[in-house]
Order: structure tokens, then sequence, then C-alpha cells
């Protein structure tokens, strides 16, 4: 998961720098050339779904997510770590439940061939892979940390 963790934080990387050279593009096609762009705004959303949601687990890893620190500094160490339990416990369910709804989402966009309806219309099953796997990726890496403490206490 570590080796996934850092390929998917790097191609996030090169999404989200692909993602404002299009935007970029787009400004000066539009207002310098006057050449219409009617693809950028999706192209450049997909990047940045992709980017976002894939890098979710990465993110997760090193606990970067946002967190109220507060309540580590007040409970003693032992309750601060039942309390991440209870706190990983809660977020794996909620991303279990976002990744199910994920793929039941991307399945429809492909058999039913929904499309986006913009002039491009790029087909919607893109984004929606995107966010189902890096929703699925998530709650493997919440769990992965969850089972860090029980088998470190375990070969203790």
């Amino acid at each position: 998961m570590a080796f996934l963790n850092r390929l998917i934080l790097t191609l996030g990387g090169i999404a989200l720098i692909l993602a404002s050279c299009v935007l970029t593009w787009s400004v000066v096609a539009r207002y310098f050339l006057k050449v219409p762009t009617p693809w950028q705004d999706e192209m450049a959303v997909f990047l940045i779904v992709g980017s976002v949601f894939l890098s979710a687990a990465a993110v997760q890893a090193n606990r970067g997510h946002v967190g109220i620190e507060l309540m580590a500094s007040l409970l003693p160490p032992r309750a601060n770590r039942i309390r991440m339990i209870v706190v990983d416990l809660a977020s794996f369910a909620f991303c279990a439940f976002f990744a199910w709804k994920s793929w039941t989402l991307l399945h429809e966009a492909w058999v039913d061939d929904y499309h986006s309806s913009s002039t491009w219309g790029p087909p919607l099953w893109i984004p929606y892979g995107l966010m189902a796997l890096g929703m699925t990726l998530l709650p493997i890496q919440i769990l992965l940390q969850i089972g860090k403490p029980v088998e470190t206490r375990g070969h203790a």
C-alpha cells in the first residue's frame, strides 16, 4: 500500500499540473486566439477529481486529513488511543459506504452509457471510476491503520 500511495501522490501531482496547464491554455486560447475550448472545464475537473479522490488514502496514511488536536492534547494516552480507534472505525464505515455507492454510480454510468451534457460530452464513467477507486483505497488504508496497533500489541 505504501508503494501504491507514493505512486498515486506522484500521479495526482502530475494531474494537478496538467489541470492548471489545461485551464491556462483555455484562457490563452479563448481570450487571445479566439479559439473555443469546450472540453477544458470538464478535462480540468476530471483531473482534479482523480487527483483528490485517488490521493485520499495516501493523505490518510500520514494522518494528514483535518483533525481536531485539542481532544488529543487533553486526553490521557490510553483514552486518546481509544478515541482514535473509534474515529477510525466511524471513518471506515462512512468511507466504505461511500465507496459502495461510488461503485454503484460507476456501474450505472457504464451500463446506461451516461455522458456529460456539455458540448464535448465525455463519458461519466471516467470521473465515477476515479472516485470509486479512490474511495475504495481510503477504507483499505483506514483498516490498515486500525489493524496496526493491534498487530503491534500482538508482537510485543
